[in-house]
């Protein structure tokens, strides 16, 4: 069974910065996604960014050079470094893990989801 500990959520203000984790555990297989995926009220799903098991990473346009996202093998944590944060980058902030193209390339469409960390963002 897959579990999540999210984790680094809270308020900011704009130009602010935050680190979210996100610690998994229960996936056997190998070469699989991490991710982070974003809900806000009246907005759709959207795929923040995620990271394969090789580093390779991918993010949406709206948080690139802005957001990084990382992994450590060792501890079995992802994190999302968020600096520069806008209200529009408000919203609860979901771990994400699956395999394949389609997860690896959109977050939002990986097969396993945690329970959430909200991010509020002030102006």
């Amino acid at each position: 069974q897959v579990q999540f500990e999210e984790s680094g959520g809270g308020s900011q203000q704009t130009g602010g910065s935050l680190i979210l984790a996100c610690k998994e555990s229960g996936y056997t297989y190998d070469n699989y996604c991490v991710g982070w995926v974003r809900e806000a009220p009246g907005k759709e799903r959207m795929g923040v960014a995620a990271i394969a098991s090789d580093g390779s990473t991918t993010a949406a346009d709206s948080v690139n050079g802005r957001f990084t996202i990382a992994r450590d093998n060792a501890k079995n944590t992802v994190y999302l470094q968020m600096n520069n944060l806008q209200p529009d980058d408000s919203g609860m902030y979901y771990c994400t893990l699956g395999r394949g193209l389609r997860c690896c390339g959109n977050p939002a469409l990986c097969t396993y989801t945690g329970q959430g960390t909200q991010v509020t963002v002030s102006s």
